[in-house]
């Protein structure tokens, strides 16, 4: 199997989304990359195990992709071998009325992971510069006093919104968050066979909506729209990372590898010693129990 090198899929300058591959090439069949999934993961299970006792790092996994690019597959997949206690998966839908009575980034405040957990926020913050700006009626929801039509949704506008999205991650991350982003690049032809899945399977028939085919015909704006997202957030502290999407196993496999081999380079992640006192009667503990 070919190696995975993170550097490979860590966007680290401008890039043009058309150029971006969204088939990943292992030099493996599907089988062969499930069974280094499960090595994989497990190793990350543990690690998060670690991270929950050190309790210094909380861990943020932003996953953004058109619809069908295998976003909840991929989380049910990856985090298979975590402890329960450590890990919140998040989905965002449509704000709720609560939440439109607030800024555009309070209810994503409110997800955030605790120290020592994972946060996994399928669909993210990002929303608010993708899906508003290639709708930007949408934004005439959140009652900003200073915008009053769709015409003032500038180009200023979205210049403040990244900026404060920016602003929101760089805090994060200087308070002890560790932030991955993952863009899931699909290919609309491997979007139209999985649409077309959904329909010809009956038990897959709940998962599709009309709607997923009127946002289709929008698929060059929203690529736009992703891309100049990627470009302009993408910063040392809070990477976007492209994972090719159209073969979901070697896309679980490629986000897996990222989470693992970056985490382990924090060596300061250790579990907690003992006090003095605690280890100095570890063999009485011991006898105690052992003379009940």
């Amino acid at each position: 199997m070919k190696q995975i090198n993170i550097e490979d899929h860590k966007i680290t300058s401008k890039i043009k989304l058309s150029n971006l591959p969204t088939l990943a090439d292992l030099d493996e069949d599907d089988d062969a990359v499930k069974k280094q999934l499960k090595k994989v993961r497990k190793k990350l299970g543990q690690l998060q195990d670690t991270m929950y006792a050190h309790g210094k790092y909380s861990i943020l996994i932003c996953l953004q992709g058109m619809d069908t690019s295998g976003k909840d597959s991929l989380i049910r997949e990856v985090f298979k071998d975590f402890n329960a206690r450590g890990v919140e998966v998040m989905s965002f839908k449509v704000p709720t009325d609560l939440e439109l009575k607030h800024d555009y980034l309070w209810r994503h405040y409110l997800a955030l992971p605790a120290r020592g957990k994972f946060g996994v926020h399928n669909r993210t913050h990002y929303e608010n510069v993708l899906v508003t700006r290639v709708h930007p009626y949408y934004i005439l929801g959140e009652n900003i006093p200073t915008v009053k039509t769709v015409e003032d949704i500038d180009d200023t506008f979205w210049d403040t919104r990244f900026e404060q999205i920016n602003n929101f991650e760089k805090h994060l991350t200087d308070n002890g968050t560790l932030i991955f982003k993952f863009f899931m690049n699909l290919s609309k032809e491997e979007q139209r066979k999985r649409l077309l899945r959904r329909l010809n399977l009956k038990e897959k028939n709940w998962k599709f909506s009309s709607g997923d085919l009127k946002e289709r015909k929008l698929w060059e704006n929203y690529m736009n729209c992703y891309e100049d997202a990627i470009n302009r957030t993408s910063k040392p502290h809070a990477p976007w990372y492209n994972i090719p999407a159209d073969n979901k196993p070697a896309a679980r496999l490629i986000v897996t590898n990222i989470l693992y081999n970056t985490l382990k380079t924090y060596t300061d992640i250790q579990e907690p010693e003992l006090d003095d006192k605690t280890k100095a009667n570890l063999e009485l503990y011991k006898q105690q129990l052992n003379n009940e």
